[in-house]
């Protein structure tokens, strides 16, 4: 209460306190927003670096030709010591639902439900793809899935966690390799020639 009896709420503010409190407003919405796109954008470099660092030479979001006129679009290509090896990354908040044999895979985050398509049929398709243009260079391919991902029933083929990608696929020393690269240069030039940037960058949060 005011020494005059009128409540402190009903006193007017002036143009410029009202101009204060707004700017320091906007100021910390901007920061809110700023630390998120950061954060976001940090997250997004660690997942790119684990996924790279596996292949002595790497493509990302790029359009490889089907053999039928069209493109499929492949998250990363990688040259490692077993060959070329395409990778879907996928970022799934939540417990993962999935299998060989299932038409869709499920995500259960909290009380929400979701599901998307099983991935594996994609994944042949593109390696296949890679397959036509890397001649006798071996093509595998993974359903690479973050973090943020569980899956309590198991891993379906071909799919794994991303921590276990470098497990799976050691990036040794490249002189100790050198021989076996130069082997497949000759596939992955290929690879590389024919494939073109993709304006579909993995839409996926990561």
């Amino acid at each position: 209460m005011a020494s005059n009896g009128f409540p402190l709420q009903n006193l007017p503010l002036s143009p410029r306190t009202i101009a204060l409190v707004a700017a320091g407003v906007a100021l910390g919405w901007g920061a809110s927003l700023l630390f998120r796109w950061w954060r976001t954008h940090r997250a997004r470099k660690r997942v790119v670096q684990a996924v790279t660092q596996t292949g002595f030479e790497s493509l990302r979001d790029v359009l490889v030709p089907d053999g039928n006129g069209g493109h499929y679009h492949v998250d990363f290509l990688l040259l490692t010591t077993r060959g070329i090896l395409v990778v879907d990354l996928r970022d799934v908040e939540g417990i993962v639902f999935g299998g060989d044999q299932m038409t869709d895979w499920t995500v259960m985050n909290g009380p929400s439900r979701s599901t998307f398509l099983n991935p594996q049929g994609a994944l042949y398709d593109r390696v296949a793809a890679v397959r036509a243009l890397s001649g006798e260079v071996p093509v595998e391919g993974r359903i690479v899935f973050t973090r943020r991902s569980q899956f309590p029933k198991g891993l379906p083929k071909w799919t794994l966690l991303i921590d276990a990608l470098k497990a799976e696929f050691p990036h040794p020393d490249r002189a100790s390799f050198q021989g076996m690269l130069e082997r497949f240069q000759q596939g992955w030039q290929a690879v590389k020639v024919n494939t073109s940037p993709s304006s579909m960058a993995n839409p996926r949060p990561l």
